[in-house]
């Protein structure tokens, strides 16, 4: 051992090794990045809706009005479903709207049934 390693040794002087800290520290902020970036890609495409009413036409089909609000200049789908009154799908049917210049679209659809409905309302809505 040399003069300059005792002395280190004695007075608790010690090399740092700051290479693999400076990884971690790297890998650590591209993940928070590519998590950060995942949820805005995801809210820059999320569809909401809003149901405004239903009409029961007849036994076999209910009219359902609604709102869809957030994407501007995409193709949209929803999901649009009719309920009995304990609440089972007695009918639904796929809306596809085609891309609008507004942020929100008041739209209706009417959904055949197969037995009488007592709502009417809408599933869910995503980027087609």
């Amino acid at each position: 051992m040399t003069t300059a390693e005792q002395l280190d040794d004695r007075y608790g002087r010690t090399r740092t090794r700051r290479g693999p800290w400076i990884v971690v520290i790297t890998l650590a902020a591209l993940l928070v990045g590519a998590f950060g970036w995942m949820i805005v890609t995801s809210q820059m495409n999320a569809v909401d809706s809003d149901d405004l009413g239903f009409d029961l036409v007849d036994e076999h089909s209910v009219t359902v009005r609604f709102q869809i609000t957030g994407v501007q200049g995409k193709d949209v789908a929803c999901v649009v479903e009719a309920l009995d009154e304990e609440f089972g799908v007695v009918g639904w049917k796929v809306v596809e709207i085609p891309a609008g210049d507004t942020h929100s679209q008041a739209l209706s659809a009417t959904v055949p049934t197969v037995s009488a409905a007592t709502t009417g309302l809408v599933n869910s809505c995503w980027v087609a």
